[in-house]
């Protein structure tokens, strides 16, 4: 799939720097929206990987960040900044693999905004892979973001 944003320009939209900053490209976004593709969960440098393994429970840090990348792309729209931000719960939460690094095909990010008033976002997101019409969850929910904004 064809990236808009290649890496170093999405880097620039978040606080995550280095191997931090787990996704490696934008594929689509929009007002509501946004869609990142990673390869990073194949990487045995991944920095949230532990005894060798990488917990499907990280697809919630991925998710978050591309949060994270849609609100930059919406302020860099507006000639500002992303306001920083944390993630202050999640529902609804499904994961279907014990370890993101068992899975060898490309993952893709996608975020819906829900909600956006005063600084409180609601996303609901979905990580995946395979084609369009025969895609495999891996994980789902929905997060609330709080942002600090003056």
């Amino acid at each position: 799939m064809k990236k808009i944003i290649a890496k170093q320009e999405l880097a620039d939209l978040i606080p995550h720097a280095g191997l931090m900053c787990l996704n490696e490209g934008v594929i689509s976004w929009d007002e509501l929206t946004a869609v990142c593709v990673t390869d990073t969960h194949q990487k045995g440098n991944n920095p949230l990987i532990k005894d060798g393994k990488l917990s499907c429970l990280h697809a919630i840090e991925y998710c978050a960040q591309v949060m994270a990348v849609h609100g930059g792309l919406l302020a860099r729209e507006k000639g500002e900044k992303l306001a920083p931000g944390y993630l202050a719960a999640i529902r609804d939460v499904s994961l279907t693999h014990d370890y993101l690094d068992d899975i060898k095909e490309s993952l893709y990010v996608s975020v819906k905004q829900l909600m956006a008033q005063a600084g409180n976002l609601m996303y609901e997101f979905l990580m995946y892979y395979g084609e369009e019409d025969n895609k495999v969850t891996v994980a789902s929910g929905r997060a609330t973001v709080i942002q600090m904004v003056k």
